[in-house]
């Protein structure tokens, strides 16, 4: 993806009309870090270079800024329930230590944002997306009921350590379990999560990442932020990486950017992530818009995401129409070259009764052949249990 991509990321009129900056946005520019405008935050996009950053992901372990997500807690007797009522996941099954991907639906089934939802124990630890987490706030606050608290950790950093090397790093550090008997790193595997400590620090690190690959993420004061940031990178196998990289290698996963290749107007089958309603919600219902998600589960939705592999060298970008001869059926949300695969790809919504067919993209007057082709273009690399 090219540098010129990033920029303030289509919040609209609500925006906030400050940017902001990271804890770390000293310690970005001071390694080199170029800075852009993203999701209401000055963020680096690129050190070395995007594409050398990519593969050093895939290779060793990138370290990547990602404090611009909102970190939220939510607390109070019967909160799981309360927030099943909001996303369409089985949060009253997830087991202390868990983590599940869910999704926080408007009334009509429609996709605010998705989110990452930890069960922490005593209170629920969610992650959302930056660009909107004013937006998720205020949701929830509005729909949970009065004795559910809410808190945003806004004196908070978060952290994503990408990469094969991942764990080697944080344990060579000393990243160690908070309490006698807890896992370590070594022990979490994917979509699990523990409090650990790292030099009298209090991080919450989770094994998960919107990458592809194994790794993690760690929640910690940004008041300890840079001295943390600084042992990471002074391991060998660890780099700086900025947003291009994180870009071309969760597209390489197949996986959707929100406000991108999802959106309010967007169900979670259309988006091919039906995979998070659970089996119970299935059954029994009871979250928004669950009639028209079980009916488009049921009779397959009229438009779906899927991949493309991409004719020749010329990229395709968002916004790029997708044709069957001379209808259009679809358009790209996603688009870019693929460092890992060698080739451009992307991902789009084409009509359903069209995906058997040739297709073919339009990019500045001229047709690029596009092969339906499943995702994730390259294949997650996650640590899963008994594997």
């Amino acid at each position: 993806m090219s540098d010129a991509e990033f920029h303030d990321d289509g919040e609209g009129e609500g925006a906030e009309p400050e940017i902001l900056t990271l804890p770390l946005d000293a310690w970005h520019r001071a390694r080199g870090g170029r800075m852009v405008p993203f999701a209401g935050y000055h963020m680096p996009v690129q050190y070395e270079g995007i594409m050398a950053e990519h593969l050093w992901t895939r290779d060793s372990a990138g370290l990547f800024d990602v404090s611009h997500m909102g970190q939220l807690t939510l607390s109070g007797e019967g909160v799981a329930d309360a927030l099943e009522a909001l996303v369409p996941g089985d949060i009253s099954a997830l087991k202390p230590g868990r983590m599940r991907y869910s999704l926080l639906l408007n009334e009509e089934g429609g996709i605010l944002d998705d989110l990452m939802i930890t069960n922490a124990g005593d209170h629920l630890y969610l992650v959302v997306n930056g660009a909107v987490k004013w937006d998720d706030i205020a949701h929830l606050r509005e729909e949970l009921p009065d004795n559910i608290t809410l808190n945003h950790g806004d004196d908070l950093a978060l952290l994503a350590l990408q990469g094969p090397k991942a764990v080697d790093a944080l344990a060579d550090i000393g990243v160690a379990p908070a309490q006698d008997g807890g896992p370590g790193v070594r022990d979490l595997v994917f979509m699990q999560a523990a409090p650990m400590v790292w030099r009298g620090v209090a991080l919450g690190v989770s094994r998960s990442g919107y990458t592809g690959e194994d790794g993690y993420e760690i929640s910690l004061s940004a008041d300890a932020a840079e001295q943390f940031a600084d042992a990471l990178c002074a391991h060998d196998a660890v780099k700086p990486c900025g947003l291009g990289a994180r870009d071309s290698l969760r597209l390489e996963a197949g996986l959707p950017l929100y406000g991108h290749d999802l959106d309010e107007g967007t169900d979670p089958v259309e988006g091919d992530l039906a995979f998070a309603i659970s089996k119970r919600r299935r059954e029994d219902g009871g979250f928004p818009g669950a009639g028209r998600i079980l009916a488009a589960i049921a009779n397959g939705p009229q438009r779906k995401r899927v991949g493309f592999a991409v004719e020749g060298r010329q990229p395709v970008r968002e916004g790029a129409p997708v044709f069957a001869g001379a209808v259009q059926v679809g358009h790209i949300t996603s688009g870019g070259f693929a460092p890992s695969v060698g080739a451009p790809i992307a991902m789009g919504y084409v009509a359903s009764d069209a995906l058997s067919g040739p297709l073919e993209a339009e990019v500045r007057g001229k047709r690029i052949a596009l092969s339906v082709t499943a995702m994730p273009f390259v294949p997650h690399r996650y640590v899963r249990k008994g594997v």
